[in-house]
């Protein structure tokens, strides 16, 4: 078997590592736990020929404090989030969901920043080289068509990062580190909504932390539907918060290319912010769960956590 020649690269800090990807723009992805990575790599789903390594960046593993945020490396591990005091102590939601993740040997070397970055998910593209030749190649994968819809435009791979969905519930922001500079951002403007797509960052750039704001008192309730308690990837998940200002604010994920968000008040009708969130999804069949049975387990799970998070 002929195999293609790679470069591998190990820098050492953020910069040095955009710096190796800014050259190697078209070829390039960067690689931490690589439990997304390598899965769709002997999948066929992505024929990178240069890997830049960047466990190597000491600076990106760490969790501090810093200006009332906590501030979370995006190479911290899955694992490191559940033990780690400052989190139990203020934010128990974000380890409820990185519990939800895989399993625990998954977790000791998935990351933060690959969970977030982790690609979009359906039930026809996530299959071997031979099974998509078979059926047909769809849109994410250099076709013509999406095969869950039939339509020729749109295509609507599952958004499935549990983290994403419990930040973007406690108004995080991403630091981003880009050839020439660094930026601060809503977590949430991260996702473009394309299924083909579906991040926004140039392959070039790198999250290098993550800021979630502090002394909010949020109460939360989070859940996740799946076949099996671990290993499995989204099939809808849901988290609810609400901070000591009475500010509600409803994230979905695996019901749509991006994270459907709805915020609202104490005041507001729970039933109306419910069905803003049923309408704002856009759920198709590319899951072993039924379209159907996905949109009501939404009102199901949302009706739950606002009893939980009742005074």
């Amino acid at each position: 078997m002929i195999q293609k020649e790679r470069t591998y690269f190990q820098p050492h800090s953020a910069e040095e590592a955009v710096n190796i990807a800014h050259k190697h723009e078209n070829e390039s992805c960067f690689i931490a736990g690589g439990t997304d990575v390598m899965v769709n790599k002997f999948q066929g789903n992505n024929e990178f020929s240069c890997f830049i390594d960047i466990t190597g960046i000491s600076e990106m593993k760490q969790i501090s404090v810093q200006d009332n945020y906590l501030k979370i490396g995006s190479l911290v591990t899955l694992d490191n989030i559940t033990k780690h005091t400052q989190i139990k102590n203020n934010f128990p939601l974000l380890i409820q969901a990185a519990n939800a993740i895989a399993s625990p040997v998954i977790r000791k070397t998935a990351t933060v920043g690959g969970n977030l970055l982790c690609e979009n998910r359906c039930v026809y593209y996530n299959q071997s080289t031979w099974w998509r030749e078979a059926v047909g190649h769809c849109l994410k994968c250099d076709g013509d068509i999406c095969i869950a819809t039939g339509g020729k435009k749109n295509c609507f791979s599952k958004f499935v990062s549990d983290l994403a969905v419990a930040l973007i519930c406690m108004d995080s922001n991403i630091e981003v580190v880009e050839h020439g500079g660094s930026y601060i951002a809503p977590l949430e403007n991260l996702y473009s909504g394309d299924g083909v797509n579906p991040h926004k960052l140039k392959k070039s750039t790198l999250i290098k932390y993550i800021h979630i704001p502090l002394q909010q008192d949020f109460r939360f309730a989070f859940k996740k539907l799946r076949q099996r308690e671990s290993m499995e990837f989204s099939s809808l998940t849901t988290a609810v918060t609400r901070n000591k200002h009475g500010k509600i604010k409803i994230v979905l994920g695996g019901v749509d290319p991006r994270p459907v968000v709805v915020e609202g008040t104490h005041g507001n009708n729970e039933q109306d912010l419910i069905k803003q969130a049923v309408k704002k999804t856009r759920i198709v069949d590319n899951d072993v769960f039924s379209r159907q049975y996905r949109k009501d387990m939404i009102s199901v799970f949302l009706n739950q956590s606002f009893q939980e998070i009742a005074v």
